[in-house]
């Protein structure tokens, strides 16, 4: 069964590879959605499919790209349904 969750997530995410990095995972983990930067300062990460996928990127998120020093991660359950199986960087 997919669903989707929309994540923010703070810290220094912005200029370290976040976006790439997090679309390398989401394609490992076969899900759909994006990342992108906001005017805030976060990133925010929109990824549909199954749960325990979703679970894993969730993790994954805390730790981020080599660079990155997540400070927080915060996800709830989204509305929209991205399809295609495609994670893009926007």
């Amino acid at each position: 069964m997919s669903r989707c969750c929309r994540c923010l997530v703070s810290g220094r995410v912005q200029g370290v590879w976040y976006r790439a990095s997090t679309r390398e995972q989401a394609q490992r983990l076969r899900l759909s959605g994006y990342a992108k930067n906001l005017h805030d300062g976060r990133v925010e990460v929109l990824a549909c499919g199954g749960s325990e996928a979703l679970e894993a990127l969730q993790r994954w998120l805390w730790q981020g790209p080599e660079r990155a020093d997540v400070s927080e991660v915060r996800c709830s359950v989204a509305d929209e349904q991205v399809t295609g199986g495609e994670f893009l960087t926007l």
